[in-house]
């Protein structure tokens, strides 16, 4: 969560997008790289930022090289290939040669044959003009609500109503989705890398979302919202082990394991400190110098824009805030309501932890169903005030006291204590086990899915010493 300030929809949203053929690649036309060059800032903005680590230099290095292989562009500097500061597991490609891949997700590749599978699948979208034959859908339809959001600083729509760039690759039709699977594995096989790291990819995605579903109490799967446009992951690892059986015998079977562990030993994991730290119930921000506590039950998500929670059932709700130059807690309240689509309730003053604050509430019927919804904005300096926005069952709206009580200013001591994780590469030792290296993972909780979902293996899986195996350590 940025200064001044994901949806809760945590699905991992499907990165592998399709490919074309050369014969197919029309060329990067002027107007899709006027509009790709003007879509390109909101979308970074909407993921973090660019990463300028050393890391993004190689991961900009292997998807020009297998982008080249769609013969859409003559030069691979071409492609504008960035690495994304985001802590959602995301990649995808917009018209004009921009291709996009998130930090978290690179670490939870193994090899650099899974991260030219992944980026030369979004390439090939692109050059199948698979934008195009959806539905008379805008790619960035879905992204509207979350730059409403920004430019009302409140990311209200975006966040609540679970829309955004994260989701605009979901309009790809399964049919679409397999075709860019098979042209991601033809890509593979011309550059010279091992065909079968797609299907190792889609594994540890879908190994992932289960977790992450089981985290967000959806008690493991994956989430609809992916599901529903998307062939399901066993189904799609199967055609692409059966596309690269046709090409493993006749090309190399290159990985290059090494060098790409090498190049993402350190890589951020997780939440950036700079934007906030998610840590268990709880999230802080030294820069903000603010924190609050999720109810309990609660899972917590963050982004650039904003920190989602959610208690399937229960409700969900959005911290955000923003800057209103001039203006006070009432005209900020109002103006997030007017966000909202109705008008600003009967305010209620409160003091909470030292801070000024506002709360209003109403009741409204959406799609049969009744709905409590609640905005509190804390006065957190003369032009800066920060909100939650909370969603509720009728009469559920009390299980978020605890959260609008927690909201308070980091003392000093806390200010500091702020650590992030990040991706450590370490030898196997003579002795070490999948257990004993999975209690060195920096949570507190699920170390052993953890750790194997990150590294390809299974519990089960005897480790080789002086192999190599990614950790996540704080610090």
């Amino acid at each position: 969560m940025m200064q001044p300030m994901r949806t809760a929809l945590f699905a991992l949203v499907p990165l592998l997008l399709a490919s074309a053929s050369p014969a197919q690649a029309p060329g990067i036309s002027n107007a899709d790289r006027q509009n790709g060059a003007a879509a390109n800032p909101q979308l970074v903005a909407q993921f973090g930022g660019e990463y300028k680590g050393p890391q993004a230099a190689y991961v900009r290095r292997v998807g020009q090289r297998i982008a080249m292989q769609s013969g859409l562009a003559t030069r691979p500097d071409e492609y504008t290939v960035t690495l994304l500061n985001s802590n959602v597991n995301n990649a995808f490609a917009m018209p004009g040669g921009y291709v996009y891949v998130t930090r978290q997700l690179v670490a939870l590749m193994n090899d650099e044959a899974e991260l030219a599978f992944v980026l030369g699948h979004e390439v090939a979208h692109v050059a199948a003009r698979h934008a195009e034959k959806r539905e008379q859908r805008s790619v960035f339809a879905g992204f509207g609500a979350a730059i409403v959001g920004a430019i009302t600083g409140s990311s209200i729509l975006g966040n609540i109503a679970g829309t955004g760039a994260q989701l605009y690759s979901l309009n790809y039709s399964r049919e679409q989705e397999t075709e860019a699977d098979r042209l991601g594995v033809r890509y593979l096989a011309k550059a010279g890398y091992d065909p079968t790291a797609g299907a190792d990819i889609l594994a540890a995605l879908g190994a992932q979302t289960n977790l992450e579903g089981k985290l967000m109490g959806q008690g493991g799967g994956e989430p609809i919202s992916w599901f529903s446009t998307h062939p399901a992951t066993a189904e799609r690892m199967a055609q692409v082990r059966r596309e690269a059986a046709a090409f493993a015998a006749a090309t190399g079977r290159a990985t290059n394991r090494d060098g790409f562990l090498d190049a993402i030993d350190g890589l951020p994991y997780d939440d950036d400190p700079s934007q906030g730290i998610v840590d268990g119930p709880r999230f802080h921000h030294a820069g903000l110098g603010l924190a609050f506590d999720a109810p309990a039950g609660f899972s917590l998500q963050n982004t650039p824009s904003a920190v989602s929670g959610i208690k399937p059932g229960t409700g969900r709700f959005s911290f955000g805030g923003g800057q209103l130059r001039g203006g006070d807690l009432t005209s900020y309240s109002q103006k997030l309501w007017e966000g909202l689509g109705t008008r600003a309730p009967a305010l209620r003053p409160r003091r909470i932890n030292g801070i000024d604050a506002l709360i209003g509430q109403t009741r409204v019927q959406r799609g049969g169903n009744t709905v409590d919804t609640s905005v509190v904005v804390y006065q957190w300096g003369p032009d800066t005030f920060y909100h939650i926005v909370m969603l509720a069952p009728a009469g559920g709206l009390p299980n978020f006291g605890p959260l609008v009580e927690s909201v308070r200013r980091l003392a000093p001591g806390e200010a500091t204590a702020s650590r992030g994780r990040h991706v450590k590469v370490v030898r196997v030792a003579p002795g070490d086990t999948v257990q004993s290296l999975a209690a060195r993972m920096a949570y507190n909780d699920n170390k052993l899915a953890r750790f194997t979902i990150l590294n390809g293996i299974s519990a089960t899986t005897p480790l080789v010493p002086g192999s190599r195996v990614k950790l996540i350590v704080a610090g």
